[in-house]
């Protein structure tokens, strides 16, 4: 497979300045990082795929070769037959190369606060900031798990501090490079031991991993670079979801320290009551009040279903507990075209006040072999009957 160009990945043009390439590269290295995208193997080839792209484009003899002769120019990736997407290097080698985006290893020390530092680490060195995570309750009618719903809420969060940018400091000219580590956010320390020297590499204490420090702090953040703030969030909520489930929404929690990734939103979905249905797995349930006489005359009634009603037959002779079926009148799968069903139970209606006429009436119909019960051998009980729609 043929790699792309490397203008075209990192999505600037050839008359672009290196700030611009540098900004574009981490744009996407903080949008496709792996702390970010966990066990996501696309994020991870475009990770890698825009790092091998900075890594030539940032450097102006490789640049220059490149404009000439394409990926046979630098050797197909880093000009010397190795590379990010050639297989050279592995992930740790991208991020050993982070301190010229990020800040530090020769670039701008005030880049490692808009890019960097914070909770996440890898060898030790440069840290990438996470923000945490948030947990909020949305709250659905059966109506909206049936069809789906966008839902705007108001979340009370950390944000990005919008006077610093999230750097947490005053200006660009108020951070310096760590004098205890040099800018490469980890500190090395050797320990002699029985068994010879021992060298270990630890995250920097005085920057916490930053490679930066700040020497004039934002007034509004107080040098954090995140402020309590509140932001609207849209949140697609797909149909069939079921109270208790959680969706997640990455980046949409809260703003990490200094300019890193945000936490996820986690969703937990509360199921509100229905007035009249009730819901079994992906079918709902409708109890059904039949008078004696109408369910010994048969009638038309009309139920409530989640799409609104529906006109069913009672048939003449209709014992109570029996179970009729509106084929796809339930509540979808998630993710799927099957739908559930709804289910009437029949209850039949016994009166608990009669009039001395309608007494006399009853009388007279008591000794009727018609109104003697009878049931049949084959006739199911209730919870029989119930297994059997169920299963």
């Amino acid at each position: 497979m043929s790699k792309r160009d490397y203008y075209d990945v990192l999505g600037v043009s050839k008359s672009s300045s290196a700030e611009e390439i540098k900004k574009a590269y981490r744009k996407l290295a903080i949008k496709f990082h792996p702390d970010k995208n966990p066990n996501d193997k696309t994020a991870e080839d475009k990770f890698k795929e825009a790092a091998e792209a900075y890594e030539i484009l940032s450097n102006p003899e490789k640049k220059q070769r490149y404009d000439h002769y394409g990926h046979a120019g630098v050797g197909g990736a880093s000009g010397n037959g190795g590379g990010y997407g050639g297989g050279g290097m592995n992930m740790e080698d991208i991020f050993s190369q982070f301190g010229d985006i990020f800040g530090g290893g020769g670039g701008s020390p005030f880049d490692s606060f808009f890019g960097g530092g914070g909770q996440q680490s890898r060898g030790g060195g440069r840290r990438v900031a996470k923000g945490t995570n948030l947990r909020i309750k949305v709250k659905l009618t059966l109506e909206e798990i049936a069809n789906g719903t966008e839902k705007k809420i108001k979340v009370n969060k950390q944000i990005s501090c919008k006077t610093c940018d999230g750097s947490g400091a005053k200006d660009r000219n108020s951070v310096s490079t760590c004098q205890t580590c040099g800018g490469s956010g980890a500190v090395r320390r050797v320990t002699n031991t029985i068994l010879g020297q021992m060298q270990t590499t630890a995250t920097c204490p005085t920057c916490n991993g930053s490679g930066s420090q700040i020497t004039s702090k934002c007034t509004s953040c107080h040098g954090e670079g995140i402020v309590r703030g509140e932001e609207t969030i849209t949140i697609n909520i797909p149909a069939g979801v079921s109270d208790g489930m959680q969706l997640s929404m990455s980046g949409k929690g809260n703003a990490a320290p200094n300019g890193g990734i945000p936490g996820d939103l986690i969703i937990l979905i509360e199921e509100v009551a229905h007035e009249t249905l009730k819901r079994e797995g992906n079918n709902v349930v409708y109890d059904l009040h039949v008078s004696i006489i109408d369910a010994a005359l048969g009638y038309s009634a009309e139920v409530p279903t989640i799409d609104g009603k529906a006109k069913i037959k009672i048939e003449p002779g209709t014992q109570s507990g029996k179970l009729l079926r509106l084929k796809g009148k339930g509540l979808p799968e998630i993710n799927s075209y099957h739908r559930g069903d709804q289910i009437i139970h029949i209850n039949i209606w016994t009166p608990k006040a009669l009039s001395s006429e309608e007494r006399s009436m009853l009388e007279k119909l008591r000794e009727s072999p018609n109104f003697k019960p009878q049931p049949g051998k084959n006739d199911k009980s209730f919870f029989e009957k119930m297994k059997e729609y169920f299963e």
